[in-house]
């Protein structure tokens, strides 16, 4: 499997007025195309930091995040945002999604916003994809917390990403639910080749994954 995304001793510190706070210094994580990456770490470890410096939503403070062999610090604020609009998926534990538009129309705006055309077809294959084509017309309020989220991972792939990253994705469901979310991940990364970086507190969950790396005392460690 071929790297997509690398951090290279990357270091990330928060300032402000009153104090400094390290959070992290020398990480490096290698993400490959086809393989879930699960990364586990107490509250509070930097794991969302982490997303996010991989986002480009922030830069390292020394290091590198290279994707697909661009460093993201070399780019502008646009460019990291037509990168993100274009070859990054994100899901989150919640909120994903509008409430006011219906499951197709979710996935349909999030086809738009990628700057593909919105066809009817395209996203009834998204959500043909996540199990949930009879789900189209429900509003969020009428889907239960796991057909939320496996919308959410539709609205994610409407770019046809190369990178999805899922921050505590599963976090609040029960475990049958989780697991077969997690399933509608790895299905996704084999079919699609995707690069997947899934932030979790379960282990449980973590162990649906490819592999687990822990984030604790600003070091990553791959287990064993």
């Amino acid at each position: 499997m071929t790297v997509l995304l690398s951090l290279q001793r990357v270091a990330k510190t928060y300032r402000n007025p009153y104090e400094t706070t390290p959070v992290f210094e020398g990480l490096d994580l290698d993400l490959k195309r086809g393989e879930v990456t699960c990364l586990v770490g107490p509250s509070g470890c930097g794991k969302s930091t982490i997303i996010s410096l991989i986002a480009g939503l922030m830069v390292p403070d020394s290091g590198r995040v290279v994707f697909d062999g661009c460093d993201l610090a070399e780019l502008s604020d646009s460019e990291r945002a037509t990168l993100r609009a274009t070859r990054i998926g994100i899901v989150l534990q919640a909120g994903n999604l509008l409430p006011f538009l219906t499951a197709a129309e979710n996935v349909a705006l999030a086809i738009w916003l990628a700057g593909s055309e919105r066809s009817p077809g395209r996203v009834a294959d998204l959500l043909e994809q996540v199990g949930l084509a009879d789900r189209a017309d429900h509003l969020p309020r009428r889907l239960s917390g796991g057909e939320a989220q496996r919308v959410a991972l539709a609205v994610a792939l409407a770019n046809a990403p190369d990178l999805l990253l899922a921050d505590e994705a599963v976090g609040q469901l029960d475990s049958a639910t989780a697991r077969l979310v997690m399933d509608t991940f790895l299905q996704a990364s084999r079919e699609r080749g995707l690069a997947v970086l899934l932030v979790t507190h379960s282990h449980e969950v973590a162990a649906m994954g490819s592999r687990i790396v822990h984030l604790a005392d600003g070091r990553l460690e791959r287990a064993a």
